[in-house]
């Protein structure tokens, strides 16, 4: 029967017996190189503020891979978790807050849907016979759609009270790291000294064999994908805490992180090994990777690339560990002392990194400069080109004022994007320029900033709850009345249009829409056929596009809340975009102003998004050297069509 733990076939001394260490000890070796060369590498590594940061970036992915751990022990996977954590979060928003539910039966149903979801996960693959990763894929759409159905595509504010699990105890313990201790010694105590657990290393060992020992199979995996929807609906009520609402979109992707920490911490896809240890030193593993690869100014894309390699190489490691002559255990006949010996062997890896960091924590005293010239810019996205114009902008003002610029891209997930705020305040940057993927999520993570004295400069969106030295913007509800009466003067007060909406519960999606509607209202001639989200994506607006016309093939007019799904639904119109259908973007973005410039788009309620960049290094520089600062800054938009567009410089 196949357990967690591995002992060598052979006896080794010396550089044998190093070796064998390494090997058998492959995660906590990579997790100690690692901090040894950030240390090395970033002055800003070792700081009390920054370490505590790890420990609370790490909480989320931790609790959710103490889930994983055990279906991957036994032979599963569950790509649901991170759509169960949303869904579980927003069930107790929606409760406590919508429906007036007490908050203590609030976090009851919370629970009960994760675990709802686990179960339901569980039935599907015992007793329905789908493959775990088709059960448990299905869930991941479910989960979502439900988050969204039920919050309408917006952030629900958290109940204050379960809000301070996003707090601190004593003014320094983040309660979250709490919270993934006591999550890891249940996983512990689960996997080690239960019958459930034991059951867990043999279904995953030999489901077979396992069945013909007289194990309920069946029912040992509905409590198996149980347990993972609990931890699952634990980590969204964590998540949801720190960022103080719950984000129908939030832990996009977790999943993934989930597995890869279970992966690195030492387990086998293949079932039949893993560990609550491993699992938490993977989670540590990814939480430091991504932290010190933003001190170090490294770009978000190479990070995906770096941590994908340490994937690879975590698999790698496994693969040579058991070629070198390593062989499972069964389960409760490890040699005499084993544990013991894990023990001092973690005690020994604590002391060493702890002198090595000591020792590396000299090269650093004394060698930091002032950091008034260095700002962190931290976008929402860098997948889509406004934001890239932001960006470019500001890096031409930060190289003509001589300022050190860090951008970081939060990939459209507002946990990422608090974790990055939290590495620029324990950095000690001059400043902070944030472009919040949402305007609540953002505030603890600025308030955080806030407290440490660092000014904040919002960009395009404010941030809720928290005190911003300036924002600069344009005004997207203005924006959207703006396409609005530019769509009605255009087909002459009266037609049939479609709305092409963006990414579900963003700020920018609900105030462009807002203001469109709004402004609508004076045109009573214009009839909006149907509303559809395309994620603020072209290939996205292609398809909603190409399936709205086989109802609405009559349509005068299409408004898309970014360049980018007007140019999707260019691409689906065909002959139709700019001749019988005239189509309005919003953000003068450089292909939709081209696509204006030929026709095929009637206008784009254009930003200037490089002038935002620009202006917002201007003001974070200033207010970092106390200079007064406008505490709004509002860049000007307009509707640029064919007989403007020569002369609009973006």
């Amino acid at each position: 029967m196949a357990t967690d733990t591995l002992k060598s076939t052979t006896g080794a001394s010396g550089a044998s017996a190093v070796r064998r260490l390494l090997l058998d000890n492959g995660a906590l070796t990579a997790l100690i190189a690692l901090v040894i060369a950030m240390s090395a590498l970033s002055g800003d590594f070792l700081t009390t503020d920054n370490l505590l940061n790890i420990g609370v970036q790490a909480a989320v992915t931790a609790i959710l891979a103490f889930g994983v751990t055990f279906v991957i022990v036994s032979a599963g996977i569950d790509l649901s978790v991170g759509s169960v954590a949303a869904l579980s979060a927003t069930v107790l928003a929606w409760m406590a807050t919508s429906q007036g539910v007490p908050v203590w039966i609030a976090v009851i149903l919370a629970v009960a849907t994760g675990i709802a979801c686990g179960l339901v996960n569980g039935v599907l693959i015992s007793y329905g016979k789908l493959p775990p990763f088709i059960a448990t894929l299905a869930m991941l759409s479910v989960g979502r759609g439900l988050s969204l159905v039920i919050s309408q595509g917006s952030p629900i504010a958290f109940p204050e009270s379960v809000s301070h699990l996003g707090d601190t105890l004593g003014g320094w313990l983040p309660v979250p790291v709490l919270v993934m201790v006591v999550m890891g010694l249940i996983t512990a105590l689960i996997l080690g000294r239960t019958y459930i657990g034991r059951s867990m290393y043999a279904i995953g060992g030999n489901e077979e064999a396992a069945r013909l020992s007289g194990l309920r199979v069946k029912k040992q995996k509905l409590a198996i994908y149980a347990l993972s929807g609990l931890f699952a609906a634990a980590a969204g009520i964590v998540l949801a805490s720190r960022l103080s609402s719950a984000q129908p979109q939030a832990a996009q992707g977790y999943e993934l992180d989930a597995i890869a920490a279970v992966v690195i911490g030492g387990a086998s896809l293949a079932g039949g090994t893993g560990k609550a240890s491993g699992t938490l030193i993977g989670a540590l593993i990814l939480a430091v990777l991504r932290n010190g690869l933003n001190l170090l100014s490294v770009s978000a894309f190479w990070q995906q690339v770096v941590i994908g390699v340490v994937i690879a190489l975590a698999v790698l490691l496994d693969t040579v560990r058991r070629k070198a002559g390593a062989t499972p255990v069964a389960a409760g006949t490890g040699a005499p002392g084993g544990r013991g010996k894990q023990a001092a062997t973690y005690i020994i890896a604590a002391v060493v990194a702890a002198a090595v960091v000591g020792a590396m924590s000299f090269l650093h005293n004394g060698s930091s400069s002032s950091a008034t010239k260095k700002v962190g810019l931290s976008l929402s996205t860098l997948n889509n080109p406004f934001f890239v114009q932001i960006k470019s902008g500001a890096q031409q003002e930060a190289k003509k004022l001589g300022v050190d610029l860090t951008v970081t891209d939060a990939q459209n997930d507002a946990s990422q994007q608090a974790n990055q705020l939290q590495n620029f305040t324990s950095s000690g940057l001059g400043s902070i320029i944030v472009n919040p993927v949402d305007s609540d999520a953002a505030g603890p993570a600025v308030r955080s900033a806030n407290k440490a004295g660092i000014p904040v400069v919002g960009v395009d969106r404010g941030v809720n709850k928290a005190d911003t030295a300036a924002l600069v913007a344009s005004d997207n509800i203005a924006g959207g009345k703006l396409g609005a009466k530019a769509m009605a003067e255009k087909l002459g007060g009266k037609g049939k249009i479609v709305i092409l909406q963006g990414l579900a519960g963003t700020s920018a999606s609900r105030e462009r829409g807002a203001g469109f509607a709004e402004g609508l209202k004076a045109y009573p001639g214009i009839e909006v056929v149907a509303r559809q989200p395309a994620d603020f994506d072209r290939t996205k607006g292609l398809d909603v596009m190409t399936n709205l016309l086989q109802a609405h093939p009559d349509i005068q007019g299409v408004f898309a809340e970014n360049d980018e799904m007007a140019l999707g639904a260019v691409k689906a119109l065909g002959s139709k975009a700019g001749t019988s259908v005239s189509v309005i973007g919003f953000d003068g973005e450089p292909d939709g102003l081209k696509a204006v410039k030929d026709g095929t788009m009637y206008a784009s309620v254009a930003q200037q998004p490089k002038e935002l960049g620009r202006i917002a290094v201007e003001n974070a520089l200033n207010a970092a050297e106390g200079k007064k600062v406008e505490k709004t800054v509002m860049v000007p938009v307009k509707v640029v069509t064919k007989e403007n567009v020569a002369g609009f410089g973006g």
